[in-house]
């Protein structure tokens, strides 16, 4: 093997690498939120989880992507420890899809139609066909599709490059004094975990297996230990992504690691014993790709079937080696291991900004409730709840900031975009409430009173300010455009019946029925109303303009005035029906 083979090499891992990471970009896209989603929705059963962990990382062909992904979603509080085991589980299994791909490298017929199934056949075709998908053709899911086509045919042709730069290596007696030492299982399992700890991951160091395999050099009592140690090196990768997190994600990690030591273990010494008893023919025969997808097949089968019975001692297990303390878990609601995967991340930024909408409507309802009976905790309640939705609204902006550098689908990056508009509107909803809820607490305080017309007035702004707040939030969380363009016939109203109020507090001033000093309160009270209603309003026009790629609200707001679109008259005189002072 020459200096040019040796550049060869190398040059075929980087192509198959970046075949493997384009690959897996285009499918992590295409599954776009769904991973979330199916993440999410676990039940009590244990195979259940086993079953999605191995479909999932299937569809983005990364066990170590899974694994990060279980550990921020404990992180942040979306799942417990408990629900991460049978998904860990099945990361493994799934993982060796791409193993048993890479095998077809070794086929090998003069049939036509077998000769097909050769990767150097086909690789080529699907890499012309991704291109012109990517390249000729309209839509976000016919490119995704192209950049799959593109990353497999990119990723075999760098496998044959391998597999052809180190063929020559079979003549070399060196390289086979090498491998000898590897039938040591010690040195075998260390030496596959330091090679998958270095790539961080498990697929491209059985490819690399694979591709070696070829020198006819590698036999079973070779591969064996070796491919055990390449599952316990793919548990770095969330090791590492657990630095920093709370206690229960470091747990996944220690999870993950139990789970493939013990295998590893169990699985070894059940083969040498057995092979010490029974003498195995096969030990000393050349292993070829097929053979390695088999192995790793078998062990991570093996090893999910031997340990899912155990689940409950993993977790003990786990919480023996990170135990608790006495200071309170800490969620990171915005967790940066997310940004691994984009699609992921942005559905869960969505979820913080749903909850941040939700903490408005409820400050809303407790400000009614406080203005019609003083009560200090819902006072207090107003202002957690304005605290919490600054805090969503200063982390969300950066995380949003970072994940917009991420490579987005479409529907991701019109997330974003509404989002990045809408989440200071939400902040300023909050901070107009507890300016309501503190005109209040002065009017308590103070002992002043408000006209029973005063009184009445206001409570049929509220009511309109309540009622466009809660469509808001519900067309925000459910992406509603229809819902979304009704917002502005009633934030008009809102603004007409505050220029009324005011007309009508200034003749109650003058006739005496209200005082001066509470006219202050009421102006506050009526200005925050108001401006509530007009970042209502901004959040509306943000869902729709984003879905239509398009930032001119002031020409849909004098669309939509008048030019009657979505029946604006017919809805702004229902609402004035409905309002009236």
């Amino acid at each position: 093997m020459d200096f040019f083979s040796i550049l060869t090499l190398f040059g075929g891992l980087a192509i198959f690498l970046f075949g493997m990471n384009v690959m897996g970009e285009g499918l992590e896209k295409c599954s776009g939120g769904r991973l979330k989603a199916i993440l999410e929705n676990l039940t009590s059963s244990p195979i259940k989880s086993v079953l999605l962990g191995a479909g999932v990382t299937a569809i983005i062909q990364s066990s170590s992507a899974t694994t990060v992904m279980v550990v921020g979603f404990v992180n942040s509080g979306i799942m417990r420890l408990s629900q991460t085991i049978g998904i860990i589980m099945g990361a493994n299994v799934g993982t060796t899809v791409t193993s048993w791909l890479l095998s077809l490298s070794g086929i090998s017929s003069d049939n036509f139609f077998i000769r097909l199934l050769k990767p150097s056949s086909f690789a080529p075709v699907l890499a012309c066909v991704g291109v012109v998908m990517t390249t000729f053709l309209k839509g976000e899911r016919k490119h995704n599709i192209g950049s799959i086509l593109i990353g497999f045919g990119v990723l075999m042709t760098g496998m044959e490059l391998m597999s052809g730069s180190v063929k020559p290596l079979a003549e070399v007696p060196e390289f086979r004094n090498i491998l000898i030492l590897f039938s040591n299982p010690v040195l075998g399992v260390l030496t596959g975990a330091l090679l998958t700890a270095v790539i961080q991951s498990s697929s491209a160091s059985v490819g690399i297996l694979q591709a070696l395999a070829v020198t006819g050099g590698i036999t079973y009592s070779n591969a064996i230990p070796i491919i055990m140690g390449q599952n316990i090196g793919t548990c770095v990768t969330a090791i590492l992504s657990a630095i920093g997190a709370n206690k229960n994600a470091k747990r996944t990690a220690v999870v993950h690691l139990s789970f493939n030591i013990i295998g590893t273990l169990v699985f070894l010494i059940l083969y040498y014993s057995l092979n010490a008893l029974l003498h195995f023919s096969f030990v000393t025969n050349s292993i070829n790709a097929a053979g390695i997808a088999l192995i790793h097949s078998i062990f991570n089968i093996f090893s999910t079937v031997l340990m899912l019975p155990f689940s409950r001692q993993l977790e003990r297990l786990a919480m023996l080696i990170i135990p608790d303390d006495e200071t309170q878990e800490k969620y990171d609601l915005l967790d940066e291991r997310l940004l691994a995967t984009p699609s992921v991340a942005s559905h869960q930024a969505k979820s913080i900004a749903d909850n941040m909408g939700m903490y408005c409507v409820d400050s809303f309802d407790l400000l009614q409730k406080l203005f019609a009976k003083f009560s200090t905790s819902s006072l207090e309640s107003i202002r957690d709840n304005e605290n919490t939705v600054d805090s969503y609204e200063d982390k969300l902006g950066t995380y949003l900031v970072k994940l917009s550098h991420e490579s987005l689908t479409l529907d991701d990056s019109h997330m974003i975009s509404t989002l990045l508009h809408t989440i200071g509107d939400f902040e300023r909803i909050s901070d107009h409430e507890t300016n309501i809820a503190a005109a209040v607490e002065e009017l308590h305080s103070k002992s002043m009173v408000f006209s029973a017309a005063a009184v009445r007035e206001l409570n049929v702004l509220l009511s309109a300010v309540s009622e466009i707040l809660m469509l808001t939030t519900n067309a925000f969380v459910k992406n509603d455009i229809e819902g979304a363009k009704g917002i502005e016939p009633l934030e008009q109203l809102i603004d007409k019946l505050t220029v009324k109020m005011k007309r009508h507090h200034i003749k109650r001033l003058k006739s005496g029925e209200c005082s001066i000093e509470s006219g202050f309160p009421f102006s506050d009270i009526l200005t925050s109303c108001e401006r509530i209603a007009d970042h209502c309003s901004n959040i509306a026009v943000c869902i729709i303009q984003v879905s239509d790629d398009s930032f001119d609200t002031h020409e849909y707001l004098n669309q939509v005035k008048y030019e009657g679109e979505n029946d604006f008259n017919e809805k702004y005189n229902m609402y004035k029906q409905k309002y009236r002072i």
